[in-house]
């Protein structure tokens, strides 16, 4: 059974890594490779890094924390944000990234996923969703431009044609919990988890390892956090404690370790 990964998301507008609620309200923390630095020693499996003025530029501007990480931290990161191209995957991949999310490029043209799972390989190829409950209360709609620009495109139904298309993994971040600490949106992630056959890394509102806990347990393969750590509100000790106590596998770390020693 393979160990559910906890992933630090960093979401940056550059230089600073910054942290919002429900993608809105950007508060400044700090240098990202500081952060990223402290997560890799605390025991991460994986870094997030998000470019959130990408889409408005068209452009994505983490060359030098990707360099930096590729460097310095060794353990797998993906780079998302104003990625347009195969040129732009390309140019991320080889700066030492290992996997890339896209979102607003492929849901105008969705061809770009399968051209990169072909160039790149599936595993590459993440597909960012930001979810958002429709006004009816009937599903979700998949929004770009972290959460403001409209694609009319169900949540569920894209999530099951980027995985036929070659997406390897789908970022699910809902809108409505993002920055809340008030729990994930465990409805969406069951609902898109059941759907596809492809991990599930599910991103938006833990503010508690049981946010966690509940996430796995209706389907995710994997959980984003942001504020949780940014704020120092836990330990990832604190947080495997709590998965190992409902039965989750996740990878060993000396800290565990100690901590039952």
């Amino acid at each position: 059974m393979p160990h559910t990964r906890i992933i630090s998301r960093l979401d940056i507008k550059a230089p600073n890594l910054i942290k919002g609620i429900r993608l809105e309200g950007l508060r400044k923390l700090g240098d990202p490779n500081e952060f990223a630095r402290r997560y890799y020693d605390m025991g991460v499996d994986e870094l997030l890094y998000m470019d959130i003025v990408a889409s408005l530029y068209e452009r994505n501007s983490l060359t030098d924390v990707v360099q930096y990480t590729a460097q310095n931290i060794f353990i797998p990161f993906t780079v998302g944000g104003g990625l347009r191209s195969i040129e732009d995957i390309e140019a991320v991949l080889r700066a030492g990234a290992d996997k890339v999310a896209i979102n607003t490029a492929a849901t105008r043209r969705p061809e770009l996923i399968s051209e990169a799972a072909r160039r790149f390989g599936s595993q590459c190829i993440v597909l960012s969703i930001e979810a958002k409950h429709r006004s009816n209360g009937e599903g979700w709609e998949a929004y770009t431009d972290n959460g403001r620009e409209h694609t009319g495109r169900d949540v569920v139904e894209w999530a099951q044609e980027a995985v036929y298309l070659g997406a390897g993994e789908i970022l699910l971040t809902s809108v409505d919990q993002e920055g809340t600490r008030k729990g994930m949106d465990t409805a969406l992630v069951e609902a898109v988890s059941t759907e596809v056959n492809v991990p599930v890394i599910a991103s938006g509102g833990v503010g508690d390892p049981s946010h966690i806990v509940e996430a796995v347990q209706v389907g995710a393969d994997a959980v984003a956090i942001a504020d949780m750590l940014h704020y120092e509100r836990t330990s990832l000790h604190k947080i495997h404690q709590a998965m190992r106590q409902h039965g989750i596998s996740v990878r060993e770390l000396e800290h565990d370790l100690e901590a039952v020693a």
